[in-house]
């Protein structure tokens, strides 16, 4: 593992940082959300401005009583305030939307929670227009080496491709970090026994603790079932009635434990891009998980020879590419859409990136040895929407043309 974690320190900065404080400085509340253990609490803490702003938790059950009968106290002799695990208590969004609207300018807010805050309606509609909205996910390998963020993205979307060439040193193995994943917590673990037992006990913190205060779940049996049933269909097309056969669950119970899913980050359901409405296309979106190494955990995946001569390791480093290709669509201006796309005649690309008006197409191939012949989806989408721009990501070292509009890169140009 040495080959990809440097050796740990206290705190690694997070790509997202300067957007959060950006945005804390021209709106009065910023909102950051994301899965439980993927270290908000500790960007806020150590990230300036934030480390010396008034900092409150909601775990804290002193603290959740007084936010829950006087919530205009928590803010007496402060206007900077970090509030974290917000998601707990949600009677003092009025309040706080009253205190921002009565002094315009005066008070700066970080709300921060483990549930997606968009998604729960009485967090949205009290914070309408008012606030501005972040997510972090797990670390990219690039923060973990302490590089700045790779440009390839915004600039294959400008058409503005790097010169060709090989990097100096091949890409390395990327089984042990899918194996391992990149959740902060796990760059000071060395093996992959070590990497288990954490996995372990974060899904069993997840169904017993989590999940619970949420909703109400009829059996966390059938809970993790579905979760290691969709596990095995990462980055392929989501068909709830198959899941909800093989499960032994109603369709309703299918889309609402999906639902969870995604309202606490650890799960997403990827659209398929539709723009162009005389193309007929399969409308199923494509699963994927917050970490590749939770992906691998519920897939079974327990050892580095059973990953990689798996059947699902092609579909779990699309898994790990997916993911940066998110870190790096979030830290666009407004943030970049990701779709997939999947025409029903057989031209399909793994993902679309949309920034404005323009399109980016990316493929994702294993093969060291990228080819003309690996391009026929990337074709296909860009015969459909002209002026758009193809990205193959491969496993091998060469950045090269493959055609007027199409560029192969490394799938580490992409990490950082």
């Amino acid at each position: 593992m040495n080959n990809y974690y440097s050796q740990p320190e206290y705190y690694y900065p997070r790509w997202i940082t300067s957007s959060l404080v950006q945005a804390s400085q021209d709106h009065p509340i910023v909102v950051l959300s994301g899965a439980r253990q993927v270290g908000k609490s500790t960007l806020l803490l150590n990230a300036d401005p934030f480390r010396q702003w008034r900092w409150l938790n909601m775990d804290d059950y002193d603290v959740l009583r007084q936010a829950r009968l006087h919530p205009e106290t928590l803010w007496a002799g402060a206007d900077r305030l970090v509030i974290d695990e917000v998601q707990k208590a949600p009677e003092i969004l009025p309040a706080i939307k009253q205190v921002v609207d009565m002094h315009p300018g005066r008070y700066r807010f970080v709300l921060s929670g483990s549930a997606n805050l968009l998604l729960m309606k009485q967090v949205s509609e009290s914070l309408a227009g008012r606030a501005v909205y972040f997510i972090l996910r797990s670390m990219a390998l690039g923060e973990i080496h302490r590089t700045t963020p790779p440009k390839i993205l915004s600039q294959a979307l400008a058409a503005d491709w790097p010169e060709e060439g090989s990097l100096v040193e091949s890409p390395p193995d990327p089984a042990p970090l899918i194996l391992c994943g990149l959740m902060p917590a796990l760059i000071q673990l060395n093996s992959p026994q070590a990497w288990l037992r954490w996995w372990e006990g974060y899904v069993a913190t997840y169904l017993e603790r989590d999940l619970r205060q949420l909703s109400q779940i009829d059996s966390l049996v059938d809970f993790r079932r579905l979760m290691e049933l969709v596990a095995l269909r990462s980055a392929q097309l989501l068909n709830q009635s198959e899941i909800g056969r093989d499960a032994g669950l109603s369709q309703p119970t299918v889309h609402r434990y999906l639902n969870l899913l995604e309202t606490t980050h650890l799960f997403t359901r990827l659209p398929v891009y539709t723009a162009n409405r005389s193309s007929r296309l399969v409308m199923a979106p494509k699963a994927f998980w917050s970490d590749p190494g939770l992906a691998a955990y519920l897939s079974g995946y327990y050892d580095l020879e059973d990953l990689q001569r798996g059947r699902e390791f092609g579909a779990l480093f699309e898994s790990l590419v997916y993911h940066h290709l998110r870190l790096q669509a979030d830290l666009l201006t407004p943030a970049a859409r990701l779709y997939t796309w999947r025409k029903r005649s057989g031209g399909e690309v793994d993902f679309v990136v949309e920034h404005g008006r323009r399109l980016l197409a990316v493929e994702v191939k294993r093969t060291a040895r990228p080819r003309f012949a690996d391009t026929a989806g990337l074709q296909a989408f860009l015969a459909a929407y002209p002026g758009a721009r193809g990205l193959l990501i491969h496993g091998g070292g060469e950045i090269r043309r493959l055609a007027q509009d199409i560029l192969a890169v490394p799938w580490t140009v992409l990490t950082g």
